[in-house]
Formats: structure tokens, C-alpha cells, sequence
């Protein structure tokens, strides 16, 4: 430990520690652009400047490390105005009309500037040529809102080891860009919207589908359905100023009907379905093995997340056929809204328009996938993210924390705990596991609470095994078998899963989050999350959990309705045709 003192207040902190986490300590808030909690120390901003006695310049409190006896200041005359002065600069050459501004309101320099006092800008530099990149269906890149912060570098290419952008150029010209200037089209990005989540600006944003939703909001011939997911009922009250992990799930779905939706389903009833399927091909992969003695594709990997799906395309393509061939939840429920859906209520397909509201861009890419059109036209329509729910929701005027809760719309609107704890790291896992087990072997997962503690947590990789004892007459070559799990969230940590893989460990079933904390901390969410928000997301989804009578996916009764009326059984030839897929090898460039 050591020991400083920080505007006259002793603290006592970890040896390491940056000056700008020990200023916490003592309840002082030093202002930063550039730092986010668990990364390298950057400096780059300089907009954390601070006054260190004894030292002959100013300090940048996020890459400097506490010593013994140190004396820090951080309010002296010449720390706020070194701190104005960047920046005043900063805004000099920053393109962009606040008022009309994506980030208005959410946005870090504007917050910064008002803090400040700054009213008006005395820097009247050049600026850079302002290009936009709308390349993707998921994200757009203004490098005029630029303000070379390098939180998307260090996200893109520390927490996913993407890659996609660095700062390309030097001096004034220098931006922050894919390599050779290129858009984001043109290189391995998987379009997970970690850049936009830690952007301090409007420079990276999600593309937005609100005006669309509003068209069709807005046209009488269409039967426009949502499905929300499971991790925006933990996190949509912080855009109404709600605690982190409050639950807000029967507030939003008086939201959405105030928005005109004519059905407000839930995405955790496919998230029940993917269980089912999902489990029956891991089943069947085991089987082949066992029995048959066929070479198959071990680890079986989960396919919910997409930004995952693109990771594996671009840079692990011989790993395809170890992806499970289901759909995510979102795509299910497109496929059987255009299907199952509009066969019940005796509509036209072209009449049924489905919209989903999900805590990550990369869906925004998925739903326009070639693969995603088992219904016979696009199964997905639009998709929201958490922030611009929120959006259209201040849109309509409709004061959020007056509404009162109301429950979702059936037949694709019941759904058990298993099915929330998707939105968690480990959850998927968890989740398979409650129902492969007791497929197994007739009975419950015996464990706490039906939760895998292992599995739990912000660890970025976790592992886990159960021995298989008791097996039912079906599933005897089972029997004595330790089947061994894998979690891991956060790109670079499936990175370390596949070395792992590739020097000879051994697992089953592998889940892979492609954002830290699962979708919980998706690119879609309100903003600015680390690991006390996470962890608070994660705690409300596990209540929610834990609340419910139904908390097993195989006995959620709307998904055995499903199967005896539509389906048949897991993997038949009807969820082969809307419930699975495959994937394909991307080129980098």
C-alpha cells in the first residue's frame, strides 16, 4: 500500500495505482477522455492534467502512478486552466452542431466545457476535412466529431483484438481510422459497437433505424410486432434516470404500446427455444462420437452473438463448423413471427413488419444477413438499441417513470429465467446446461439455486465441468461422462479459449459473449459502462431469474405449444428451415 495525500485528504491505495483512480478515494473526480477503467494508461487527452509537488509540469493523472508521500493538487490555478486550455482546443477543431448532435446532452466534451464554464471558443483553428463513413449496416465513423481520444483504438484492439481502427497519418492530419484510410467495410470489423459504447463524442455512433420504425409506426396496412431482449429491462431506466440494474421490464412494455406497437413480445421466448435447439444439437453432436464413432465438430461453440459469429468468420474460419448452426434469438423469433405468427393471425407476410429493440449494433448487421430470410423475405426488419428506445420514447413525450407495469404479449411473450440470464456471461451456458442435464438424467441440476458458480462473475474466462451420473435408459453412453464447459466474454478472451483449445484442453461447449459483461454491456447500451454498472445489470438479470416459478426453458408450455402445433421436435425439418443457418469464411481485406 501507499500512502499520498490528494488536495490536503491522506488516502491509502494499492502500490500501481493511477493518480487519477486514487483521487476517488477521497471523493474527487478528476475529468478524462481519454481513460477508461481496466486499460493500459494512455495520457493522450491531457485533459487530466494535475499539479504533483515537487514536479517541475503538470501531470496526467491517468498514467501517473501513485509514490510514497506523494502531495497532489488538483484544483490549483494553473491545473484548471492547463485543463480549459486543452480543452478550448479540443473544440476549435471538433465539426459539429451540438444542438442537432447525436450525442446532445450524452455527450462527454459538452459536459466537460459546462463544467469548465467555457462559453466561448478564443481557438479559431483549421479543421479537418470532415468525412463520413456510413459503410456498415451498423455503425457510422464522423471523423470531424473526432477528437483523437484513442478509447475506440484501445477498445477495438485491447478488449476485442480487432483491430479495425488505429490513428493513421501525424500531426494535425492525423486521424483515427481503418488502415490505409479505408471505411470500415473494407476491413475485419465485426460491427460489435464497443467504439460507439466508449466514444466520448459523436464520432462513432450506431446507424440508426428510428425513422424507419416511425414509418412503419405510422402506416395503417402494417402489423408492426417488437421483441425486446433480455438485457434492456436491466439498463433502459438509466436513460430516465434510474439506478443501473433497476428493472424497468413492465415500465417498457407500457412504453412500447404508447408507441403504437400492436404486439410487445419478448425475445427470451426464442432465447428458451435456442435451449432446446441448441441442446438437441450438442445431444446429437455427443452421440456421433460416442456411439457412432464419427469425427464431428467438438467444442460445440454457442451462435448467439454476432459480433462473435464475425470474429470467428474473419479470423478463425476453420473453427466454422464448430459454431452451433442455431440462429440467435432475434432471428428465431423474425422467422417465426413471418411464419408460426402470421399464419395465426391469418396476415400477408408483407403485412407483418418486425422490429427488435437489442443491446447491440452488431444485430443491426445481422438482420440483414443473406441467411436471415427463412420466411421467404427479410425476417427482421428494423432493430433498436437501448439508447435509441430511449430516444424515440422522449420523442413521444411520454414520461417513462409515471407508466405503469404491464406484462407482455402472448403467444411469443412467455419465457422462463433461463431464458433472461442470456443477457449475462455464463448465462447461455447456464441456461443449456438446466436443460441438457435434466434431459439427461431426469432431474434437476443439482446445484444452488440452479445457478453454475463457476460460471458467474466477471472472470474473463471461466470454466466449469459436470459429471454425468444417472443417466436415463436414452442417454446411457452418457453415463460417467465429465462434460466440460467454457465461458468467455470479451474478444480477447476467446482468443485465449482457442489457444487453450489448440495446446489439447478439452471441452464440450463453449459460450463466447462478444461484449464485456455479455450483452449486458452490449454497444447499444446507455453509456458509460464499467464494471460496478455491469455488475449491477448482471445482479438485476439474476433477480429476475431467480423471481420466477418457470425457470427451465424445456418447461416454458408456450414452447411446447410451439413444437406440438409447428415444429414437430427439436431439429426437425421445419426448425432446420427457420431456426438454423450456417456461416462463411470473410476475407480480412
Amino acid at each position: 500500500m501507499v500512502s499520498l495525500t490528494i488536495n490536503n485528504l491522506k488516502v491509502e491505495v494499492p502500490e500501481g495505482t493511477m493518480v487519477v483512480d486514487a483521487a476517488k478515494q477521497v471523493g474527487v473526480n478528476i475529468p478524462t477522455l481519454c481513460h477508461f477503467q481496466g486499460r493500459s494508461p494512455l495520457g493522450a487527452c491531457r485533459v487530466c492534467l494535475v499539479e504533483v509537488e515537487g514536479a517541475r509540469a503538470l501531470s496526467a493523472s491517468c498514467a501517473t502512478p501513485v509514490v510514497e508521500g506523494m502531495k497532489v493538487n488538483t484544483n490549483t490555478k494553473r491545473a484548471r486552466e492547463a485543463r480549459r486550455t486543452v480543452v478550448e482546443l479540443l473544440l476549435s477543431e471538433h465539426a459539429g452542431e451540438c444542438k442537432t448532435c447525436d450525442r446532445n446532452e450524452d455527450c462527454e466534451l459538452q459536459q466537460l466545457a459546462n463544467d469548465m464554464g467555457i462559453k466561448d471558443i478564443r481557438f479559431e483553428g483549421a479543421r479537418v476535412h470532415e468525412v463520413i463513413d456510413e459503410s456498415t449496416p451498423a455503425l457510422v465513423r464522423d471523423n470531424g466529431k473526432c477528437i483523437k481520444c484513442r478509447r475506440c483504438v484501445t477498445v477495438c484492439n485491447e478488449v476485442q483484438t480487432v483491430g479495425a481502427l488505429f490513428p493513421q497519418g501525424r500531426g494535425f492530419d492525423s486521424q483515427i481510422a481503418p488502415a490505409f484510410m479505408m471505411n470500415l467495410d473494407g476491413v475485419a470489423c465485426v460491427q460489435c459497437g464497443q467504439c460507439a459504447a466508449v466514444c466520448p463524442v459523436g464520432a462513432i455512433t450506431e446507424k440508426s433505424h428510428i425513422d424507419e420504425v416511425w414509418k412503419a409506426l405510422d402506416d395503417p396496412s402494417k402489423t408492426v410486432i417488437v421483441q425486446t431482449a433480455p438485457a434492456i429491462r436491466a439498463a433502459l431506466g438509466e436513460c430516465f434516470g434510474y439506478e443501473p440494474g433497476t428493472l424497468v421490464t413492465g415500465k417498457m412494455v407500457s412504453a412500447l404500446r404508447m408507441l403504437g406497437f400492436d404486439k410487445v413480445f419478448d425475445t427470451n421466448f426464442t432465447a428458451d427455444l435456442t435451449i432446446l435447439e441448441e441442446g438437441s444439437e450438442l445431444l446429437t453432436r455427443l452421440k456421433k462420437k460416442i456411439v457412432d464413432g464419427k469425427k464431428v465438430a467438438l467444442p460445440q461453440f454457442s451462435s448467439c452473438s454476432p459480433g462473435w459469429i464475425n470474429f470467428v468468420e474473419y479470423f478463425y474460419p476453420d473453427y466454422i463448423p464448430n459454431l452451433s448452426s442455431c440462429k440467435s434469438p432475434q432471428q428465431m423469433f423474425g422467422a417465426l413471427a413471418k411464419t408460426y405468427y402470421a399464419e395465426m393471425m391469418c396476415k400477408d407476410i408483407d403485412e407483418i413488419v418486425v422490429v427488435s429493440v437489442m443491446p447491440c449494433t452488431a444485430k443491426k448487421f445481422e438482420c440483414q444477413r443473406s441467411e436471415m430470410n427463412s420466411s421467404g423475405i427479410q425476417d427482421v426488419d428494423y432493430v433498436l438499441t437501448t439508447r435509441e428506445l430511449a430516444r424515440m420514447i422522449n420523442q413521444a413525450g411520454i414520461e417513462f417513470v409515471k407508466l405503469p407495469d404491464n406484462p407482455m404479449d402472448s403467444p411469443l411473450g412467455l419465457s422462463s429465467g433461463a431464458a433472461d440470464i442470456f443477457a449475462n456471461t455464463g448465462g447461455v451456458m447456464e441456461a443449456a446446461i438446466r436443460t441438457v442435464y435434466e434431459i439427461v438424467t431426469g432431474r434437476e441440476l443439482p446445484t444452488e439455486n440452479l445457478h453454475l458458480e463457476p460460471l458467474m462473475g466477471l472472470d474473463g474466462v471461466k470454466r466449469a465441468a459436470l459429471k454425468i451420473e444417472g443417466a436415463v435408459e436414452e442417454w446411457s453412453f452418457l453415463e460417467g461422462v465429465e462434460v466440460k464447459v467454457g465461458v468467455a466474454h470479451g474478444l480477447h478472451n476467446a482468443r485465449k479459449l482457442f489457444e487453450a483449445i489448440e495446446k489439447g484442453e478439452e471441452f464440450h461447449f463453449i459460450e463466447v459473449m462478444t461484449c464485456p459483461g455479455g450483452c449486458i454491456g452490449g454497444g447499444g447500451q446507455p453509456r458509460f459502462t464499467d464494471d460496478s454498472v455491469r455488475l449491477k445489470r448482471i445482479n438485476a438479470i439474476y433477480a429476475e431469474d431467480e423471481g420466477k416459478s418457470l425457470r427451465k426453458s424445456h418447461e416454458n408450455p408456450d414452447i411446447t405449444r410451439i413444437y406440438e402445433r409447428y415444429l414437430g421436435k427439436p431439429l426437425s425439418e421445419v426448425s432446420h428451415h427457420l431456426l438454423h443457418t450456417h456461416y462463411h469464411e470473410k476475407p480480412r481485406f
